[in-house]
């Protein structure tokens, strides 16, 4: 399954994993809003794992990484320590080109090319597990002498949390003062941006995935961003961050409420939509507006907005707001109007 494209099914897994935390030898300071790792005082990573495993801690700045995650590839990027990514897995997917045009490909979750990884010589091998237990393939790359790291930057639930590994990312380069810069600008932009109430449109996400359709929970990343930007996610279960599921009757009844309908999935135009099911073509908000976030594609098929939207979490909450306040036309960094 390729991982850049198909990123976005990490936030459709139950994150049962957050209960599991285990910080009694912690010895970072604790960020601001992330969860899972902290930076000591002299520049190490301390990286805690949501199975309740002991802390793993990096010391030096690494200078040859391995990224499994577009998003990696996107933080790096905004510190200026994107020519560190030696190898990615999808590297057609990614919209950095320069990346892109020079880093090796090493495959995906389930085959993997060892020979590959071995041939430019990494530092470190990052990745992120979606379970309890550790991505298989980690056990044979530590036999082959490769230090590998977890990074569930994809567990924070709050925009800014996924925001702050910025500095994970910057510590482990040796860009601690580009990276808090970055973070600092993003943290007081997003927060200038967050809307308070009365103001709430009703919004309807997604379409059906494998014939499932999948709403975030209340507290989950993308419900966040929504609220934030004065919109209430029809179907959202309240005090859940994992993903939930409803049918095409209820899809329907939320059809009738919403005022928007964001990220329809593949569709680029209404006609699109209407052939997904017989019955989208009935909705009553597929006449209002319909955003997706898929503006910047990759002619391979991947998308800016799970690359660089973690850590600028506060472009994605600018479009949100535009969209919810109906505000004369402007440039928009992920969403673009579906005609």
């Amino acid at each position: 399954m390729p991982a850049f494209p198909n990123r976005l099914l990490l936030f459709l897994l139950p994150l049962c994993l957050l209960s599991c935390r285990n910080r009694s030898v912690e010895t970072g300071t604790q960020m601001e809003y992330a969860q899972w790792f902290s930076v000591t005082e002299e520049g190490s990573v301390v990286v805690y794992s949501p199975s309740g495993a002991a802390p793993d801690t990096l010391k030096g700045a690494a200078e040859r990484l391995v990224c499994m995650s577009s998003s990696y590839v996107g933080y790096l990027e905004a510190i200026g320590a994107d020519d560190a990514v030696v190898a990615v897995s999808g590297v057609d997917y990614l919209g950095n080109e320069a990346v892109r045009s020079r880093a090796a490909e090493v495959g995906y979750d389930a085959a993997l090319d060892f020979e590959a990884i071995l041939q430019v010589r990494p530092d470190i091998f990052l990745t992120y597990a979606v379970s309890a237990a550790e991505p298989p393939y980690l056990a044979k790359l530590r036999d082959l002498g490769i230090r590998c790291v977890i990074v569930s930057e994809h567990l924070e639930n709050h925009p800014l949390a996924r925001a702050e590994y910025v500095k994970f990312f910057g510590a482990l380069t040796g860009h601690r003062q580009e990276a808090d810069s970055v973070f600092s600008a993003v943290r007081d932009r997003y927060l200038s941006l967050v809307q308070e109430p009365p103001l709430r449109k009703k919004v309807l996400i997604n379409i059906p995935y494998a014939d499932i359709w999948y709403i975030p929970g209340a507290d989950n990343y993308m419900a966040q961003l929504i609220r934030d930007a004065g919109g209430e996610l029809l179907g959202s279960e309240p005090g859940k961050t994992e993903s939930g599921t409803i049918g095409l009757e209820e899809a329907y009844a939320y059809a009738q409420e919403a005022d928007v309908w964001l990220n329809p999935g593949w569709c680029r135009t209404r006609e699109q939509l209407r052939s997904v099911h017989p019955l989208f073509a009935r909705f009553p908000v597929l006449e209002k507006p319909v955003w997706n976030n898929t503006l910047q594609t990759t002619e391979g098929g991947g998308n800016r907005f799970w690359e660089t939207g973690p850590v600028h979490p506060d472009w994605i909450l600018e479009d949100l707001v535009h969209i919810f306040s109906e505000a004369p036309e402007v440039p928009l960094h992920y969403f673009f109007p579906v005609e």
